[in-house]
């Protein structure tokens, strides 16, 4: 028996009285999804830059942002840098906090596709602006408009639900969690590497050229010129969106329809289900929201750990050295979610994979305080190794939760679902370099306590939210819809 005759039974249970409307570019993209054979390559690779092109921004500034504050002078003290950089590095995440449900109600009215090109827009502009910042100031505000202005994360999950056949859905999902969290390690690699070049390139960049006067100019320009060549490529996606309002529908007798997206998707007379009374997308989104404020405050504490000096437990890294330690991290989390996710999350399914990702993520973190007492080829090796399963692991975690909610909702609602977590999440990973920041700074002062000295009350404290998201993960809390869109 073919895979074909095997899916057929399926389709015919699922199969309800269907309209095609000619004009409908959710139509259209459910007859493509249809005639679909094989692996969607082009879909992948159209889901993986964009996502690619907003996220590299939001974390590149991370090896840098030290030594940025400290440049702007405006820290009395060098424990008080930490605070100040968990300012600039909220700034982006409150940004978004305000906007992200707005965004989603908009990528549902006038589809996902403008908010697509308007969002990795808005890169190209505030992401040059920030690394020609002067002052402090200037970084915080350049920082929040790119946060508040670029709405597409939500819409993009809710455009990878809609454009991938069902069989492929967690392949797609896979696939923004594995280029955001990609995103998330290139960015700082590109910072650490690039940032400073008069000093660590003399030969090619002169302190009186335009990166020796903004020492934080080339890796933020680097990222902005990648973004302009997304938002010209997105011209030319499709949209998904269904717009039946203006039109006759077309009674569509072909199987091919019928095996596409399900019969939810589309602009049907049912009224839209009230968002906070689905516990299944509510209970996913608290727990999602729990991990970003980890993961958030994890990468903001990681490279200040990183780069602080040996008197304080951190590790007297350079910015190269940060960029070094990331950049192998992406290539491991890039095959890792290419080449095994998949086949993890279908015979263990999301949750496990979530929960268990969550228990051994605290197993390496309580090791991070006994690596700084590392040095030389043994500290580089161990850094790497587990720096790589760490992001490895919290990526996991997200691409399961990210399931979870957009099987929560049918497609009228997919872009309100997701701005709805979006706004939830943001707000929470606002909340994380802010308070990572200042708790590294306070740790900084109490090299001495009795309990917990230094350093091993700051990854005390990200292992306890660890925990709790966990526990989030069991019922009765988190609870896992049966029906799949």
């Amino acid at each position: 028996m073919t895979s074909e005759e095997r899916r057929e039974p399926l389709l015919l249970n699922k199969r309800e009285k269907k309209h095609y409307y000619d004009n409908c570019p959710g139509c259209k993209m459910d007859l493509h999804k249809a005639g679909q054979t094989g692996l969607p390559i082009k879909e992948l690779f159209t889901i993986w830059v964009v996502v690619l092109g907003t996220a590299l921004p939001i974390s590149s500034l991370f090896p840098f942002l030290y030594f940025m504050v400290r440049d702007f002078h405006i820290a009395k003290r060098e424990e008080d840098i930490g605070s100040y950089a968990g300012y600039v590095g909220s700034a982006f995440m409150f940004g978004r906090t305000l906007t992200s449900a707005i965004w989603g109600v908009v990528a549902d009215r006038y589809g996902r596709k403008p908010i697509i090109i308007f969002g990795t827009s808005i890169v190209v502009v505030f992401n040059t602006l920030f690394g020609l910042s002067t002052n402090f100031w200037m970084a915080v505000v350049t920082r929040f408009l790119l946060g508040s202005l670029n709405g597409l994360l939500g819409p993009i999950k809710a455009y990878a639900a809609e454009i991938f056949r069902e069989e492929y859905q967690a392949l797609g999902m896979s696939t923004i969690s594995s280029a955001w969290g990609i995103g998330l390690i290139i960015g700082p690699a590109l910072g650490g590497f690039l940032a400073q070049p008069a000093e660590k390139y003399p030969d090619l960049f002169s302190k009186d050229s335009l990166f020796g006067r903004f020492p934080y100019f080339l890796p933020c320009l680097c990222i902005s010129v990648f973004a302009l060549v997304v938002a010209v490529g997105s011209f030319w996606i499709p949209e998904t969106l269904h717009n039946h309002d203006s039109e006759r529908p077309r009674q569509d007798s072909s199987k091919a329809l019928e095996a596409a997206s399900d019969t939810k998707d589309g602009n049907e007379s049912a009224p839209k289900e009230n968002l906070f009374k689905n516990w299944p997308l509510m209970s996913s989104i608290i727990s999602y929201c729990v991990f970003a404020l980890h993961d958030m405050a994890y990468s903001e504490i990681f490279s200040l750990w990183a780069v602080s000096p040996r008197k304080f437990g951190g590790l007297s890294y350079s910015t190269a050295d940060v960029g070094e330690v990331l950049s192998i991290s992406g290539f491991g989390l890039l095959v890792f979610q290419l080449a095994l996710y998949s086949s993890v999350a279908k015979y263990v399914g999301p949750v496990m994979t979530a929960r268990a990702g969550g228990v051994l993520s605290i197993f390496l973190l309580t090791t991070y305080p006994y690596i700084a007492m590392l040095s030389g080829t043994t500290l580089s090796v161990v850094m790497n190794v587990v720096s790589m399963m760490k992001n490895i692991l919290s990526i996991s975690i997200i691409t399961g939760l990210f399931i979870l909610q957009n099987k929560a909702v049918d497609q009228r609602q997919r872009g309100a679902a997701n701005g709805l977590a979006m706004t939830g999440m943001s707000f929470f990973k606002a909340l994380g370099p802010a308070g990572g920041g200042a708790l590294f700074s306070w740790a900084q002062k109490r090299l001495d306590a009795t309990i917990l000295p230094g350093n091993q009350v700051v990854f005390f404290v990200l292992n306890v939210i660890e925990a709790i998201g966990v526990l989030l993960t069991f019922k009765p809390f988190l609870v896992e819809t049966q029906n799949t869109n």
